[in-house]
C-alpha cells in the first residue's frame, strides 16, 4: 500500500526521527535507527537483506541477524503507523512512504528548484527552506556503520553546498549586511574554504567594512601558508585587489525599494468543523463597513471564539491592512487577565513599530497605537475580555477599523458609551447541533441513527464544547453505536436538568475515564500551572517525571481533546477544562501533594530562568538558590541564543509564576524568579512588566523578612524607575537597597547598587557624584573579588573621568578595565570599554588610535548583537574620521549608524541625517 499523502516523513538531516501527521514518534535503539536510515536513503527501492545486515552489523554479525532484522522491521512499521510502510519484496525490504517522504528528498528538490529558478528572491526562498531542514550533523545518532558514516559525510557536503549557494543568492539580492554573522560562523567551521572566505570578503566590503574584508583575506592567506604551504587561488587574490581599488564591478546590487511595514496576520486557525450560526454571521457581515466595535457575548464554551475567528478569516480580505488578535484571558481561573499595556505592546510589534519607539506609559502606548492604525483598514479581535476597562485601550478608534470583542460578560458599558453593537450567542439550535455532529462524525452515521444523534445533542445541552468532546469519543471508537454513546452519557448522571457547567463537567468526567491513570493524574496537576501555556520540560517537573515519560501522556491528553498543542511543544487548556481539572485536583490530590507539585513547578521555572540569565551574563552578577526538589529537571540553555529563545517563549509563564509563588507561600521563589527575569525584561523593553514583578518580589521578601531579597527587589525597582525617568523613586529604591545590602554584609550587592547610583547620577548630569559612586562600587567589587564587576566599574570610572575632562585618567582606568574583562572573557564589557577608550583618544586628539579602538568595539558589539551600542560607536568612529578630514570614511560610518538607528526607530537618526547632509555641502577643516 502506498503511503503517499499520509504525512509520513523520515528525518535524516540530524538525529534519525519519524514524524507522522499527529506528531513525532520516537525510534528506540541504534540498530533500528540504522535499518530505518538505510531504507530511507533508498526510499522506493529494494534493499536486500544481506545489504541491510552488512550495514547494520558489519563484522559484528550475530547468528540471529536475520530474525532480529525482521523484528526491527516490524517495530519500525509500528512507529511509521502503517503496516504497508515497509514492504517485504525479494530479495529484501522497501520503504514505501511515497514521494518526498524524507527530508533528504525534500532538500534535494528545493536545491534543484533553486538551480532552475531565474528569480533571485525565489532562489533565496528555496535555499533558505533547504538549509533549514538540517537540524544538526546528519545521521547523528547512528555512528558505527562505515556506510552510514559515508552517507553522513555526503549529506554534510550537501549542506555546505546549500549554504554556499544560499550565501551567493543573498549577496545577489543585497542582503550582505545581514549575511555577515552567518558567514563568519561558517568560515570558523571551514577555515580553509576559499569560496566561503570570498563570500565573506564581498559581504564585508559591500557593508562598508573594507578593512575587515582585507583582513579576512590575509588571515586565510596566513592559514593556508602555515597549514598547507600554499597561497590563495588567483580568484581570491583578484578579489582582494578589487576590494583594495574599490572596483565598481564588485559593488552591491542596486537596492530595492524600502520594505513596507509588515501586514499583521495574527488570527489563530479557524475551527475546521465550524457549522451553523448563520444569523450571527449575517449580523457581522452587516457591520463590516460600519467600523467601531462588536461584542459577541455568551456563556463559556458556547463558541464565541470559534464564531469570531471563523468570521474574521472569512472577512479578512475586507481588511487589507491586517488582522490583530489577542487572548485577554478575562476569565482564566489560574491566570491574571492580560494587561492592556502588554496587549498593546504585542499589537505595536505586529504593526512594525520598533520596541525603541514604544512609550513606557500606558497612555502613550494607546496614543501611538491609534496613531499607527489611523487611515488603515484593520480587523482587531479581542478574545475573552474581562470587562470594558480592559477593552477600551485596545479599541483602534479609527472609523475604517473594526474590533470584535468576545466575552462571557455582555459588556454593556461598551454598548452604552462606545456604541458597540451586541451580538449575543446562544446554544446551538437542534439542527445546528445535529449538523455539528455530522461534520465531525460523517453524515452517513448521523443518518443511520438520527434519534441517537438528537439524544446526544440534547444531553450535551447543545453546548459546542460538550458536543466536540462526545464526537471525538465516538469518532475514535467507531465500533460504538451512537445509542451506546448516548446511553453512557446518561449513565454518568450528567445531563438531567443541571446547569450547563454541570453538563460540561460530566462530559469531561466521561472523557477522563478513557485515559490511563498517569494521564489522569497529569491532567489534574496541569490545573496548578499558571498558564497561559506549558512546555514539555515544565510538565515533567510539575508531575515529577522525566520529559521522556511526559511526551506520551501529553499525546494521550491531546488526542482526547483535553489539551491542545497550540504551537509546537507548548500545550494549553480551554478555560472550562482548566476549571474542571482544578476541581479534580481538589478532590483527588492531597493538599501536601498539590503544594509539592507547585513547589516542583516553581523550582523548574526558577532554576531554568537562573541558568538562562547566567548564559546571557555569565560573570557579572548572581544569587544563591536552594537546590531543586527531587523530580525537577530544569532546562540548561546551552548558549546566549538558546537562553534568549527560552526567555522569549516563557516570559508569559514567568510573569504568572511570580504572583503564583507569592500567593502560594513560596516568597523566596517569588523574589528570586523576579530577579532572574529582570535582565531579559530590561533588554526587551518590557518596562511595566519589570516594574510589576519587582513590586511583587519586594512585598514577598518583606513578608518573610528576607533582607537580601528586599535588597535585590529595591535595586531592580531603582533600575526600572531610572529607565522610566522616575529619578526620585529610583534614588529612594537604590538607597534602600544599599542600606539592606550593608545590613546583611553583601559586598557584591552594595557594589552593584553603588554602580547603579552612579549611572543614575550620570543620567541627571551629576558627573562628580557619579564618579564618587563608581569609585565606591570599585572598592566593594574588589572586596567581593568580582573581576567582571571591577572591569565594568573601572570602565564607568574612566568614562566619568572623561566626561569631567580627565582624559589621561580615563585611559588609565579603561585600560585596566579592558584587561580584567578580557581575563573573564566578558565580550559586552570589552566592547563598552573599547568604545570608552576610543572616546578618550579622540578627546586627546589621537584619532588614529581612537579609530582602532572603535573598530575593536564594533567587532565585539556585533558578536553580542548590541545594536544601539553599535550605532553609537559608528557615530563616534565617523567623528574621528572627520577629525582626520577623511570625508569618505566619515560618510561610510555615519551611514552605517543611520541605517541601524532607522531600523530601530531611534530619534537620534535625525541628527545623524543632518550631519551627513552637512558633509555634502560644507568643507571639513
Amino acid at each position: 500500500m502506498s503511503m503517499a499523502g499520509t504525512g509520513v516523513r523520515v528525518r535524516l538531516l540530524g538525529p534519525v526521527e519519524v514524524v507522522v501527521a499527529d506528531g513525532a514518534q520516537a525510534v528506540n535503539g541504534v540498530r533500528r535507527k540504522a535499518v530505518l536510515a538505510t531504507l530511507a536513503l533508498h526510499v522506493g527501492r529494494v534493499v536486500s537483506v544481506d545489504r541491510l545486515i552488512d550495514v547494520v552489523w558489519g563484522e559484528q554479525l550475530p547468528a540471529t541477524a536475520a530474525n532480529t532484522l525482521q523484528r526491527h522491521v516490524s517495530y519500525l512499521r509500528g512507529v511509521l503507523g502503517e503496516p504497508g510502510s515497509i514492504v517485504a519484496r525479494q530479495p529484501g525490504y522497501v520503504l514505501n512512504t511515497g514521494p518526498e517522504s524524507t527530508d533528504v528528498q525534500a532538500a534535494e528538490r528545493l536545491l534543484e528548484l533553486a538551480r532552475r529558478s531565474s528569480d533571485p528572491n525565489e532562489r533565496v526562498a528555496h535555499l533558505t527552506a533547504a538549509v533549514a531542514l538540517w537540524r544538526g550533523p546528519p545521521l547523528a545518532d547512528v555512528a558505527g556503520s562505515a556506510w552510514l558514516e559515508e552517507q553522513a559525510e555526503h549529506l554534510a557536503r550537501l549542506r555546505l553546498e546549500a549554504e554556499r549557494a544560499l550565501a551567493e543568492a543573498r549577496l545577489s539580492v543585497g542582503e550582505h549586511a545581514r549575511l555577515v554573522p552567518g558567514l563568519e560562523l561558517l568560515v570558523r567551521q571551514h577555515p580553509l574554504d576559499e569560496h566561503l572566505h570570498a563570500q565573506l570578503m564581498l559581504a564585508l566590503y559591500r557593508d562598508g567594512r573594507q578593512g575587515e574584508a582585507v583582513a579576512t583575506y590575509r588571515r586565510l592567506r596566513d592559514t593556508l601558508r602555515e597549514t598547507l604551504g600554499i597561497d590563495p587561488s588567483p580568484r581570491l587574490r583578484d578579489l582582494e585587489c578589487a576590494i583594495l581599488r574599490q572596483d565598481t564591478a564588485i559593488a552591491a546590487p542596486t537596492p530595492t525599494a524600502a520594505a513596507q511595514p509588515p501586514v499583521a496576520a495574527q488570527l489563530p486557525p479557524p475551527v475546521p468543523t465550524f457549522t451553523g450560526r448563520d444569523a450571527e454571521l449575517a449580523a457581522l457581515d452587516a457591520l463590516v463597513d460600519r467600523g467601531g466595535a462588536v461584542v459577541v457575548s455568551g456563556t463559556a464554551g458556547v463558541g464565541k471564539t470559534a464564531l469570531a475567528v471563523h468570521w474574521a478569516h472569512r472577512a479578512a480580505e475586507r481588511f487589507p491592512d491586517g488582522q490583530l488578535y489577542v487572548n485577554l484571558r478575562g476569565f482564566d481561573p489560574a491566570a491574571t487577565p492580560t494587561d492592556p499595556a502588554r496587549a498593546l505592546h504585542g499589537f505595536l510589534e505586529a504593526l512594525g513599530v520598533p520596541v525603541a519607539r514604544m512609550p513606557s506609559d500606558p497612555e502613550g502606548m494607546v496614543s501611538l497605537y491609534r496613531t499607527t492604525v489611523a487611515g488603515k483598514r484593520l480587523l482587531v479581535v479581542l478574545d475573552n475580555a474581562r470587562d470594558a476597562e480592559q477593552v477600551r485601550p485596545l479599541l483602534p478608534g479609527s472609523p475604517d477599523c473594526l474590533a470584535i470583542v468576545t466575552s462571557r460578560d455582555q459588556l454593556l458599558p461598551l454598548v452604552v458609551t462606545e456604541s458597540a453593537q451586541p451580538v449575543p450567542l446562544d446554544l446551538l439550535s437542534p439542527g445546528e447541533a445535529r449538523d455539528m455532529l455530522a461534520r465531525r462524525l460523517g453524515a452517513r452515521q448521523i443518518a443511520a441513527e438520527p434519534g441517537a444523534a438528537d439524544d446526544i445533542a440534547d444531553r450535551c445541552a447543545r453546548l459546542p464544547i460538550a458536543l466536540a468532546i462526545v464526537a471525538a469519543r465516538a469518532a475514535t471508537n467507531r465500533h460504538f453505536s451512537l445509542a451506546t454513546v448516548a446511553g453512557e452519557l446518561g449513565d454518568l448522571g450528567a445531563f438531567h436538568g443541571g446547569d450547563e457547567a454541570t453538563d460540561v463537567r460530566a462530559v469531561f468526567s466521561w472523557s477522563c475515564r478513557t485515559l490511563s491513570p498517569p494521564a489522569v493524574r497529569l491532567f489534574r496537576l496541569l490545573s496548578l500551572h499558571p498558564g497561559p501555556d506549558v512546555s514539555v520540560p515544565a510538565v515533567a517537573s510539575l508531575a515529577g517525571i522525566t520529559p521522556q515519560a511526559s511526551g506520551p501522556l501529553l499525546t494521550e491528553l491531546t488526542r482526547a481533546n483535553l489539551l491542545t498543542e497550540h504551537t509546537y511543544g507548548r500545550y494549553a487548556f480551554h478555560d472550562l477544562l482548566r476549571a474542571y481539572a482544578a476541581g479534580l485536583a481538589d478532590e483527588a490530590e492531597a493538599p501536601a501533594d498539590r503544594t509539592a507539585a507547585v513547589h516542583r513547578l516553581l523550582d523548574h521555572c526558577l532554576h531554568t530562568a537562573h541558568a538562562a540569565d547566567l548564559a546571557l551574563h555569565p560573570h557579572f552578577s548572581d544569587i544563591s538558590l536552594p537546590p531543586p526538589r527531587a523530580g525537577v529537571t530544569p532546562e540548561r540553555p546551552r548558549n546566549k541564543v538558546a537562553a534568549t529563545e527560552w526567555f522569549t517563549a516563557e516570559v508569559p509563564v514567568l510573569l504568572a509564576a511570580v504572583p503564583l509563588a507569592a500567593r502560594a507561600g513560596f516568597e523566596g521563589h517569588a523574589w528570586r524568579l523576579a530577579w532572574a527575569m529582570a535582565g531579559f525584561l530590561h533588554r526587551q523593553g518590557h518596562w511595566q512588566d519589570w516594574l510589576g514583578t519587582q513590586r511583587i518580589a519586594l512585598a514577598a521578601a518583606s513578608r518573610i523578612g528576607d533582607q537580601t531579597g528586599q535588597g535585590h527587589a529595591h535595586r531592580s525597582l531603582g533600575l526600572a524607575c531610572s529607565r522610566l525617568r522616575r529619578y526620585d523613586e529610583a534614588d529612594d529604591h537604590l538607597r534602600r537597597a544599599l542600606d539592606l545590602f550593608t545590613d546583611v554584609g553583601d559586598h557584591a550587592g552594595r557594589a552593584h547598587t553603588c554602580l547603579n547610583l552612579g549611572q543614575l547620577a550620570e543620567r541627571q548630569g551629576q558627573h562628580h557624584q557619579a564618579l564618587d559612586h563608581s569609585r565606591r562600587a570599585l572598592t566593594l567589587f574588589r572586596r567581593a573579588g568580582n573581576e567582571a564587576g571591577q572591569g565594568y566599574t573601572l570602565n564607568a570610572v574612566g568614562w566619568q573621568e572623561g566626561l569631567l575632562g580627565n582624559h589621561h585618567r580615563a585611559l588609565e582606568s579603561c585600560g585596566e578595565a579592558l584587561r580584567k574583562l578580557q581575563e573573564v572573557d566578558d565580550v559586552q564589557g570589552q566592547a563598552d570599554t573599547w568604545d570608552s577608550l576610543g572616546h578618550a583618544h579622540h578627546q586627546l586628539g589621537d584619532d588614529r588610535r581612537a579609530i582602532a579602538c572603535y573598530e575593536h568595539a564594533l567587532a565585539l558589539f556585533t558578536q553580542v548583537n548590541d545594536r544601539y551600542a553599535e550605532a553609537s560607536t559608528y557615530v563616534n568612529l565617523g567623528g574621528s574620521h572627520r577629525a582626520l578630514a577623511d570625508v569618505g570614511a566619515t560618510r561610510v560610518a555615519w551611514r552605517r549608524a543611520l541605517r541601524i538607528l532607522d531600523e530601530l526607530g531611534d530619534a537620534d537618526a535625525d541628527a545623524i541625517r543632518a550631519d551627513l547632509a552637512q558633509l555634502d555641502t560644507s568643507r571639513i577643516h
